[in-house]
This record gives structure tokens, C-alpha cells and sequence, in this order.
């Protein structure tokens, strides 16, 4: 079942929502290589009516089963949102869809955990890579983009007074 807001209970009192959503709700339809998903979202959330709109805060919490790019070693990202604010306009050209008197809120936590996903998982800051080889040492085999810094063209260049 999604992550749903029934309006009625809202018109007298603000709701608190606290639970976890399967990974099957979220849809997120990941095609990334170092990160999945295999744990429940866990949110503990607060919900009021606002003239036209809801309010949503609270926090949500994920766990990411990834891969660090440098030493591909498995370990868990805990991606937290602390203090989660969502504002949702019941009116106007951005109001939220309601379907039989609920709010499905599925749509906009989606979003804000695919905002904090990690680019470039690592398994910590000091990652030194792979056994063998430098972090953020490139290398051409075929020698294509090599620069020799005593090249006369580069002699020739560095003598223009620009």
C-alpha cells in the first residue's frame, strides 16, 4: 500500500504517520551498478492541513546496499533525511491529484530520496582504491592525450606574449 493521507481525518486534527514502505512501493527503477535498494523506507511523518494545502515533515530513512567505485567493496549507505518538509497545494496548477479522498505521498518522498542517492559511493572518504593502483592517477596505453612538457611545440607556445 502506498504512502497514502486520507483528507477527512485531516480537517480536525494533523496525523502522524510513523511505519515502513517495501521497496516494491517506492518504484524507484534503479539501473545503477553500485547502488540498490533492499531495505524498507522507514518515515515517521506529520501531516496538517493548511487553508489549500498540506504540510508534510518528519523524517525519512533508507538503507543502500552499495558498491564503493574505488575498491569495489560491498558496505551500507544510511541515507537520512532528518527534517523532510514537503509542501503540497490542494489547489491551483500544482495541486496534487486526490483520488477518493487521499493524497498519495509515494510521488514526492521518491523524489527527495532519488535527490540524495550518493553519486559516487564510497566506502569512506580515505578509500585508497583497489589494491595496486592511484586514486585519480589516469592513464593513456596508447598515448593518445599525452602532452611531453619539454616538447618543442610547447617551447615554441610558451614564448607568445599574449
Amino acid at each position: 500500500m502506498p504512502l497514502a493521507i486520507n483528507l477527512r481525518h485531516l480537517e480536525t486534527h494533523s496525523i502522524r504517520l510513523k511505519g515502513s514502505l517495501p521497496v516494491e512501493e517506492l518504484t524507484l527503477d534503479l539501473h545503477d551498478e553500485v547502488i540498490q535498494v533492499r531495505h524498507p523506507l522507514e518515515y515517521d511523518l506529520e501531516v496538517q492541513e493548511l487553508e489549500d494545502s498540506l504540510l508534510v515533515q518528519g523524517r525519512l530513512h533508507l538503507v543502500l546496499e552499495c558498491e564503493c567505485v574505488r575498491c569495489l567493496k560491498p558496505f551500507q549507505f544510511h541515507l537520512e533525511l532528518e527534517r523532510w518538509t514537503c509542501h503540497l497545494p490542494l489547489q491551483g496548477e500544482d495541486a496534487v491529484t486526490v483520488t477518493n479522498d487521499f493524497v498519495d505521498l509515494t510521488p514526492h518522498v521518491r523524489e527527495d530520496i532519488l535527490l540524495e542517492f550518493p553519486r559516487h559511493p564510497l566506502c569512506n572518504p580515505e578509500c585508497r582504491g583497489l589494491p595496486g593502483t592511484s586514486v585519480g592517477a589516469a592513464s593513456s596505453p596508447s598515448g593518445v592525450g599525452k602532452t611531453e612538457v619539454g616538447s618543442p611545440a610547447w617551447a615554441e607556445l610558451n614564448k607568445l606574449k599574449l
